[in-house]
């Protein structure tokens, strides 16, 4: 009886675990997961390091103090240190000490033998500081089903856009990466991630600026935290010499404050609005552009000069708006140098890239091409089904996977008039203010016509 009893609750602890594993597989990670890979991490540390060629010549003195210390005339090579384990609700962290000899660069060659010694998901190698890196282990894909953290970080101009599939928040920084390029294909996820850009955006203080040559299809809906919005190409047009004035006029302002005069102190002098004073730093303004070929692509020559002119004041914007708080985001299918000219010098001063899932390797081409060769390859392999998804990367190199959670038209228009009272008044802006909506069942019916 005792044993038929024993194997019933074996029996349902299995598929308690197998539905805990589909339905909450953060639950199951803790539960069954971390266990497991901290007995296969800690049991077999030594030797997977030594397989995976993360070793190093110990050095003669230690030989010599083994001899002498030992019958043993075998010495083991030098292996990286664990200097610090830190389990997390999607994987686990190891800091660890880097043996003389050893570089981050081979952490990260041996990333996938790893992987599969220890049997997790994903491993990531991060520097810490020279010698020291971390190693976050993944125990299940966490961009399948994206669960944002409860704890995001919070900043005077940063917004928490997607999640990074090492587990960590991507977070949109303007004040580190000021202007932005966005690619991607149709229902490749675009959308939605601009959709969660003005959703962390809304509760800031910032004005927001939209330039939706759709007609105001994808922008129009969050009109009520919109400080402008253009919907058309000559709405643009005009808008984009409104934002040129303001940032001309923030210039003055700058020039004015910034500290250069006699006796003031050095700590004081600056070079952008962000060294102003509180009182005096005008409010930043971020320029959403849905589909930036909108404004480029002309049907007559009539349409060619205000082309030219428009691509004149975005390449003003984006090289010199970021000292005077002004930010570009900038969207679209593909953007590359047969939009015409002007584009690939905008697209040079665009420093952050985030490309969903392309149609072709050239779009990939433009947006990572430049950052890194692996980071196109990730790009070009996106799956259809995993909408959202992009690879995100930066001047630097460095590239993450990252997926936005699904956010609905509607979720974003009640965050934007939730806070509808924090859109800044800014006087050049005001002829592009968007009007509030007029319901359907307000409108004034059409008279019936008279009958003989």
């Amino acid at each position: 009886m005792a044993v038929t009893e024993l194997l019933l609750c074996i029996g349902a602890l299995a598929v308690f675990a197998l539905i805990v594993r589909v339905k909450a597989p953060a639950v199951y990670w803790m539960l069954f997961g971390l266990p497991a890979a901290l007995y296969r991490v800690l049991s077999s540390y030594r030797r997977t390091m030594e397989a995976c060629e993360l070793t190093v010549t110990p050095p003669w003195w230690r030989v010599f103090a083994h001899k002498l210390s030992t019958s043993d005339t075998v010495t083991r090579p030098g292996i990286p240190k664990i200097r610090g384990i830190r389990p997390t609700t999607t994987g686990l962290r190891l800091r660890l000490r880097l043996a003389a000899g050893l570089a981050p660069e081979d952490v990260v060659k041996s990333a996938e033998r790893l992987r599969h010694a220890w049997g997790i998901y994903s491993v990531h190698v991060a520097e810490i500081k020279p010698g020291v890196v971390d190693l976050r282990l993944t125990g299940f894909d966490v961009l399948a089903r994206v669960r944002m953290p409860r704890r995001l970080p919070i900043g005077s101009l940063s917004v928490t856009v997607a999640l990074r599939e090492d587990g960590l928040p991507y977070v949109r920084d303007y004040q580190d990466i000021p202007h932005s390029l966005t690619l991607g294909a149709n229902k490749s996820g675009k959308s939605m991630y601009q959709r969660c850009l003005i959703k962390g955006l809304a509760p800031l203080d910032v004005a927001i600026v939209g330039i939706d040559c759709k007609r105001g299809v994808e922008q129009g809906s969050f009109a009520p935290r919109l400080s402008a919005l253009a919907i058309t190409p000559d709405q643009a047009d005009g808008l984009l010499d409104a934002l040129v004035v303001e940032m001309e006029e923030r210039f003055d302002l700058l020039c004015l404050h910034q500290g250069i005069t006699p006796g003031t102190p050095l700590e004081d002098i600056t070079s952008d609005v962000w060294g102003l004073p509180k009182k005096l730093r005008p409010v930043p303004i971020v320029v959403l552009i849905d589909e930036i070929a909108e404004l480029f692509l002309i049907t007559s020559r009539a349409d060619a000069a205000r082309r030219d002119h428009m691509v004149t004041q975005f390449v003003r914007l984006a090289q010199l708006a970021r000292a005077v708080g002004i930010y570009l985001e900038v969207c679209g299918q593909r953007f590359g140098s047969e939009l015409g000219k002007g584009a690939t010098a905008l697209r040079a001063q665009l420093t952050g890239r985030v490309v969903h899932r392309c149609n072709d390797k050239q779009t990939a081409d433009m947006g990572l091409g430049d950052v890194n060769e692996l980071a196109v390859v990730a790009a070009t392999n996106i799956a259809p089904e995993r909408a959202g998804t992009a690879i995100a990367g930066d001047s630097s190199g460095g590239w993450s996977r990252i997926r936005t959670p699904k956010t609905t038209l509607g979720e974003v228009a009640a965050v934007c008039r939730e806070f509808a009272h924090l859109t800044p008044h800014i006087p050049a802006l005001d002829p592009f203010r968007p009007q509030p909506a007029v319901p359907a069942s307000a409108a004034v019916p059409m008279a019936a016509p008279s009958t003989p």
